[in-house]
């Protein structure tokens, strides 16, 4: 028996890229159409957004909304939870002790994915409140990784092509060069792998695009999950 597998949702984005990852990478090991039982559960965008465009304290209000989640994905039957939204992680702090279901934490992941290849020294792109707080530098930090963030002009207009377009499903290429431009500085600050640490910059940036190798945060996610469900 596999495990049952919960996603608290944020972005539609986001949460659709790490369920397809799920379902299309489980026949490798499970056989045709085969894959563990998936819910997905996600409260509005916008109820996200009105507590973290608020400011400081954004956390506790945000966790709320993802407690919510946890509880109707422990009804519904899953076994553990993932979120494929990197942002709202920073409130992991108020959704652990109080969680019904144990949660695989986005930024662990990606860590471990990082060392297993053998990178040493990452950049950090995502939302301007991801990347300005501690959810992936604590966790690199206890991994022995480096990391280097953006500029502050950077982390405005990444923000800018997330909630304009990414969320969106729209993909341009004036931002696809914006992405190269400011992973080509990683790159020169001695990176040499980033982490594309919002969900839905995977669908504008590959490894094909970028000047250093990627860490995709939610297919990373997506296959921690499923291996979880499968051999845990």
């Amino acid at each position: 028996m596999t495990k049952h597998i919960g996603i608290v949702g944020c972005s539609a984005e986001g949460a659709a890229l790490c369920y397809r990852t799920i379902c299309m990478e489980a026949e490798t090991e499970m056989g045709k159409h085969a894959h563990p039982v998936v819910t997905l559960h996600t409260i509005p965008l916008s109820e996200y957004m009105k507590h973290i465009d608020a400011g400081d304290g954004w956390e506790k209000p945000v966790a709320e909304l993802m407690l919510r989640s946890a509880e109707v994905l422990k009804r519904a039957g899953a076994d553990f939870l993932v979120c494929p939204d990197n942002t709202i992680h920073q409130a992991m702090q108020y959704v652990l002790p109080r969680s019904p279901l144990p949660w695989l934490h986005i930024a662990e992941e990606v860590g471990r994915e990082a060392k297993r290849r053998g990178f040493k020294h990452l950049g950090l792109t995502g939302t301007k409140f991801l990347v300005s707080g501690q959810v992936y530098p604590e966790k690199l930090e206890q991994m022995g990784l480096g990391y280097v963030r953006p500029t502050k002009e950077q982390q405005e207009q990444i923000n800018n092509i997330i909630f304009d377009e990414l969320v969106r499903g729209q993909q341009t290429a004036e931002s696809l060069f914006y992405f190269e431009q400011v992973i080509e500085g990683f790159k020169n600050q001695g990176c040499d792998a980033v982490v594309l640490g919002c969900t839905e910059i995977p669908l504008l940036v590959s490894d094909n695009e970028s000047p250093l190798p990627i860490l995709d945060s939610t297919r990373i996610l997506a296959r921690a999950a499923l291996r979880h469900a499968i051999h845990s």
